[in-house]
């Protein structure tokens, strides 16, 4: 009796092998798309990462170009690509598709574009000196030369005494 139950849980064992053996060669799908970084600025670089993606592919985005994902040695089923997001996107969240073998995977809000910032000259926008420049600098010169002025002449009264 004991024989025919290890014989049937055997059995039954190898029947589960045998049908799960077909469904593991269709995990070759693409399960996980990663953009670092998360936040980028126009003309900026962003690695993506998809999991599930053995044999390469492509990624798409509004944020940028289409570009090739290569396999990464040493991750079995994972592939890698860099993008260049275009200078003139509009700020805010973009979704990245991924084709890999004929198999599509959209992550949604995968990154977030923030617009330009100014730089240099301590981010001012305007060249020379605003009206408001000019008159505090004015201002700061005539008190200079009024006290100047006094300490001369009080110096000067000193000296007839």
């Amino acid at each position: 009796m004991r024989t025919s139950r290890a014989l049937a849980v055997t059995g039954a064992a190898v029947a589960v092998l045998g049908l799960a053996a077909p469904t593991a060669s269709a995990w070759d799908t693409p399960s996980n798309i990663v953009a670092l970084p998360s936040v980028i600025s126009r003309g900026g670089q962003m690695t993506v990462t998809v999991d599930g993606c053995p044999n390469g592919g492509t990624m798409t985005s509004r944020a940028f170009s289409t570009t090739h994902l290569t396999p990464v040695r040493g991750a079995n089923e994972t592939s890698k690509g860099v993008a260049t997001i275009h200078h003139n996107a509009s700020p805010g969240s973009y979704d990245i598709t991924v084709n890999c073998s004929g198999r599509t995977l959209t992550r949604p809000a995968a990154f977030t574009v923030i617009g330009g910032v100014r730089g240099g000259l301590g981010g001012s926008s305007s060249s020379g000196a605003t009206p408001a420049d000019i008159a505090i600098g004015g201002g700061l010169v005539a008190a200079a030369v009024a006290g100047g002025g006094l300490f001369w002449m009080r110096r000067r009264a000193e000296r007839r005494v």
